[in-house]
Order: structure tokens, then C-alpha cells, then sequence
């Protein structure tokens, strides 16, 4: 672990390691940081470890933790030998935290060529398997002149692709004046900067896709078709004890209605496997929805109870089980999976290149490049066959 961030969880953890980095940058002694994760218990222990394994790398330096596991229980963390502190997540941000110099507004960093820009944090939501809310707070969203002035920096530093990120990135605007929605955003980000070439959207709540939303995803080649929904569950009943806001005939519909407007657009989509008092029925339905709704990109979760969080209180399906069903899961989306780059083979796309020697179409379809082609270029490849799971 030679990184001074270490970063679990989510793409809005990533966009905010970047900026700690800057900050820790003007620190007199040598400062390492956890940006942890509590969206499972696995994530706790996960941040747990990452500690651990930080420490022993870096045994000089000073080792802060943040995110929202040290949020929710700073306590456990502070008393780990190896943290010389806790930084919560409302003061992550904030130079004065880091006791170092502050610095001026983050630029787009070379270590990514996409750039991940915050546009919210919090969540008004009360899902019963999550504890996010806790960590982050209400939802608290960043004025439209806020999002340009980061967009104009990361471009100036050369991002070919922004991706906009969040705790609940469609619940954007609701706290602003006028309630503005994030279709409102988006456009407002195309109108200020022509020569962005490709916008990504993460997670979606479905049920809070705005008109304008839905029509600039479907309709504006600068916004990719990539749609990763929050769609967590296949069961009517389960969705209804994780309260969630959709129904299982509405996520397949948003979904038909989607590819019927821009045929090219790949779903992706959060599931959970083994929620409390999930029988057969609702596994199978987890299972078919994958088909269902064409999931191609899926983030398969095996529940585990996250104490503080009602579903831990509910009827609690055997953890041999849960893992049975997620790897189901997970073999019903790798099917889909393949079927859908295997499609894909013979027909051109415009990959942005990554670091790794490999890169993403618009669809987030993921290629391997020939040899030499330089990371944040977009080229045209056309590949002929699919090896370890990458397109070429």
C-alpha cells in the first residue's frame, strides 16, 4: 500500500479521496488516510483491514481514517492502535481537519482519466438495509455554479470524460431554490461546455428519472448510454420491506423504455441476494429480473445485517444460504453479460483509454488496447473476440 488514500465504497468516496490527497499534500509530517465504507458489515471489516494493512506499510506516518464507517462508530476506530485519528465525514472537505495548509480548489488529478465529480451528498431515504444515511446525513446538493466551476477545472487539466457521482445523485436539487431536477444539471453542464465529449451518470434511482432526465439520456450522444439503476430487489414483497419506492413492473418498464429510445444503452443495476425473509419465490424473482430488465452491469451484494438498520431486526436468512443465492445471482447477470459483448464484437466503438492498458466504451463495455495507445485518448476499435472478460 504505497497510496497516502485508501479508498473503499463508493465513486462519491473516490471523487473526495482525490481532494484529500491535495489536502494531506501540504501536511509538515507524512499522513495516510482510510476513506472507509459502511454500506455492509463486510465493508466495516474491509475498512478494518485496509487500517491494519496501512499501518504495517506506513508505520511513521500519521494514519487518519474518515468516511462513513469512522462517522458511524468513530469510537471503534479511534480505539484501533494503529489510528492516530478520526476525521467525520462533514469535515473531510476541509483542510483545517487534516491540520495542514488549505489548498486551492482541486483540479482534475492524472491518476484517473475520467474525472468524478460530487454533485450531493446524504440521503432523505430510510431503506431499511442501510445505514448510509447515518454516515452522510440529509442530502445536501451542490448549486449548478459549484458543479461548472469543478467540471472547468478537471477539463482544463485535460478529463475527456466526467462522471457525475453522489450518495443519491437523482435526489439532486430537491434542498436548492426552485427545486431544481437533475435533468436540470445535466443540461446546464452540455450548454456550458460543448467540447466535453462524454458525460457519465453513477447509480439511479429510478423513480426520480425527471422528464429531461430521461430525454437527454436516451436522446444526447454526449451522455453515455450507461443507466446503473437502484434497483436492489426482484419482489414486490421485498421491495416493499426495504422500502423501497418502485415496483418490480415499473423497474422491467423503465428499463424496456429505455433501450426502446436508444437501442445502444447497456443497465446496470444494484441487487441484493438473501435479504431478511427471502424465500424461493423471491430468489427466483431476484434471478429473473436479471433477464427481465436486461442487466448486463450488475453489482450483486450478499446481504449481510448492518446493526442499527431495521432489516438486521427481521427474520434472517442462513448466511450458506445467502451466498448460494448471490452466486445464482451473479451467474444470471455473467449470462446476460456475455451474450451482450458477444453482440458487441465486430461492430466499432470509441473506447476512452485507461492507464491499465484497457478502456470503456460508451456503454462501459470493457475493451483491451493495442499496445502503445495513450491513457485519455478515445479510439476507434472494432474487436473480433472477447479474452478474460475484455473485449479486443
Amino acid at each position: 500500500m504505497n497510496d497516502s488514500v485508501v479508498t473503499l465504497g463508493c465513486r462519491l468516496n473516490l471523487a473526495e479521496s482525490e481532494t484529500i490527497r491535495g489536502l494531506i499534500a501540504g501536511a509538515e509530517q507524512r499522513t495516510v488516510v482510510v476513506n472507509s465504507c459502511a454500506v455492509t458489515a463486510e465493508a466495516v471489516r474491509q475498512s478494518r483491514r485496509a487500517v491494519r494493512r496501512l499501518r504495517t506499510a506506513n508505520p511513521d506516518a500519521r494514519l487518519l481514517v474518515t468516511g462513513c464507517a469512522a462517522t458511524i462508530d468513530p469510537d471503534a476506530f479511534a480505539a484501533m492502535p494503529e489510528v492516530d485519528g478520526v476525521v467525520a465525514n462533514p469535515a473531510k472537505l476541509d483542510a483545517a481537519a487534516w491540520q495542514t495548509r488549505p489548498s486551492p480548489a482541486p483540479a482534475a488529478t492524472p491518476r484517473h482519466t475520467r474525472a468524478f465529480v460530487p454533485v450531493q451528498t446524504g440521503c432523505d431515504h430510510a431503506c431499511t438495509f442501510c445505514i448510509i444515511p447515518q454516515g452522510r446525513g440529509a442530502s445536501v446538493s451542490q448549486p449548478i455554479a459549484n458543479v461548472l466551476r469543478v467540471i472547468e477545472g478537471h477539463l482544463e487539466a485535460g478529463a475527456r470524460e466526467v462522471v457525475l457521482t453522489g450518495v443519491d445523485v437523482t435526489g439532486w436539487g430537491a434542498d436548492l431554490p426552485q427545486g431544481p431536477r437533475l435533468g436540470d444539471l445535466v443540461a446546464a453542464i452540455l450548454r456550458a461546455f460543448p467540447a466535453l465529449a462524454r458525460l457519465r451518470l453513477s447509480s439511479l434511482d429510478g423513480v426520480e428519472i425527471d422528464n429531461l432526465l430521461f430525454e437527454l439520456i436516451t436522446g444526447e450522444a454526449r451522455v453515455m448510454p450507461h443507466v446503473h439503476l437502484s434497483l436492489q430487489a426482484g419482489h414486490d414483497l421485498t421491495l416493499k420491506r426495504m422500502k423501497r419506492r418502485h415496483t418490480r413492473a415499473e423497474a422491467v418498464a423503465l428499463s424496456e423504455r429505455l433501450r426502446d429510445a436508444r437501442a445502444d444503452i447497456a443497465i446496470g443495476a444494484d441487487l441484493i441476494a438473501g435479504f431478511p425473509t427471502e424465500d424461493a419465490a423471491m430468489h427466483a424473482a431476484n434471478v429473473a429480473i436479471v433477464e427481465d430488465c436486461g442487466i448486463v452491469h450488475g453489482h450483486v451484494f450478499p446481504y449481510s445485517p448492518r446493526p442499527g438498520t431495521p432489516a438486521a431486526r427481521m427474520p434472517q436468512v442462513p448466511p450458506p444460504v445467502v451466498r448460494e443465492r448471490a452466486a445464482e445471482v451473479r451467474a444470471a447477470v455473467a449470462a446476460t453479460r456475455a451474450r451482450w459483448l458477444d453482440r458487441l464484437t465486430g461492430r466499432p466503438r470509441e473506447v476512452l483509454a485507461e492507464r491499465d492498458g484497457t478502456g470503456h466504451s460508451p456503454e462501459f463495455a470493457p475493451y483491451r488496447l493495442p499496445e502503445g495507445t495513450a491513457p485519455g485518448t478515445i479510439v476507434t476499435l472494432t474487436p473480433n473476440r472477447i479474452r478474460e472478460g475484455l473485449l479486443e
